[in-house]
């Protein structure tokens, strides 16, 4: 079986690994099949968050029906000692465990989160005391800021990073991931799909399985799409000529409409979260329409509805990016699914 084994923080598991986003939009009954049914197959690593609803206390009961040796990851996006612990805490009830293997700062965005969860007080010094106690095995950070977690690999303490690599997202092999590779920092890669835009699943799972030295992370939420993503993981990740051409297709399609979340846009004069509200339709398809509703995105998607398509994102964007008219579209198209 091809394993890995996360850097420094010594958690070896299948390269293939569980996402716990799709699962919160079926029942729950499919829910803890599925998860089931995924370490069945070998899927020894299995990721989740605080933010993800009801993920974590449905993994949780999946756990409690199987004896098979499972790594589990989660994270909080709290940003201060405290308010981690509390995470902690909820995360260790919901999983029905008294440790946890992994628990990672999630999606640290801008520079002052970072300054927040690495000073005196801030959420970093809440996981060591919680590693000391035992309730957690290892410290990971996740973001989408590439510089952001170059930087946290420099960091002593951070033992591992989350970063989105795809087809569509393919930089973090330019610098980030042979940085972590050096320094060993284990690499999880989340998003092999961009988040549900890549429908040539295939040869986007064969394309990211291609880079050593990392675990991807795929969410599903059904057994075909287990069975699906394993026969790939299983066999050789050469592209054939025929994937390809898709693959170039597909960046080819997606070059001047997908949003690479690297921020290079902002700030906003109105202060809107650009890379969320650019993301919205897949933020539904894969967390289910009642994602809008909840905090923080009911709040984006009014303050997006203020853009006064003033063009400085626009003139920022390293993609050139149409972001105002994106935007609109998005909100239309909200508006018109009867989500907001």
């Amino acid at each position: 079986m091809k394993r890995i084994v996360l850097g420094k923080s010594g958690i070896e598991a299948a390269r293939l690994g569980f996402g716990g986003i799709p699962i919160q939009r079926v029942s729950e009954d499919q829910a803890i099949d599925t998860v089931l049914y995924a370490i069945d197959r070998g899927m020894d690593f299995v990721d989740t968050s605080r933010m993800y609803t009801n993920s974590e206390r449905r993994i949780g009961k999946a756990l409690k029906q199987t004896d098979k040796k499972v790594a589990v990851a989660t994270k909080s996006f709290a940003r201060s000692a405290d308010g981690i612990r509390r995470d902690i805490e909820i995360s260790l009830k919901e999983l029905q465990l008294e440790y946890i293997d992994l628990y990672q700062c999630h999606s640290i965005s801008s520079e002052e989160e970072y300054r927040k969860i690495t000073s005196s007080g801030g959420a970093i010094s809440g996981l060591l005391k919680a590693r000391d106690e035992g309730l957690i095995g290892h410290i990971g950070i996740t973001g989408h800021s590439l510089d952001l977690l170059e930087k946290a690999i420099d960091n002593p303490v951070i033992e591992t990073i989350m970063v989105c690599f795809s087809l569509l997202e393919p930089a973090a092999a330019e610098k980030v991931i042979p940085k972590a590779r050096e320094r060993n920092v284990g690499v999880l890669a989340m998003k092999p799909f961009s988040g549900g835009v890549i429908e040539a699943a295939e040869a986007a799972l064969k394309w990211v399985l291609a880079t050593p030295d990392i675990l991807v992370l795929a969410g599903v939420e059904e057994r075909r799409l287990i069975d699906q993503n394993w026969h790939v993981f299983e066999g050789s990740y050469t592209t054939s000529d025929e994937e390809q051409q898709t693959i170039e297709r597909i960046r080819k399609e997606f070059d001047r409409k997908f949003c690479r979340r690297c921020d290079y846009c902002l700030p906003c004069p109105v202060d809107i979260p650009i890379q969320y509200v650019m993301g919205v339709r897949s933020f539904v398809k894969r967390m289910g329409p009642a994602v809008l509703q909840s905090q923080p995105f009911s709040g984006m998607i009014r303050k997006a509805a203020e853009c006064t398509e003033c063009g400085e994102c626009m003139a920022r964007c390293p993609y050139d990016l149409p972001i105002p008219q994106i935007i609109k579209d998005n909100l239309s198209w909200v508006k018109s699914a009867g989500l907001g």
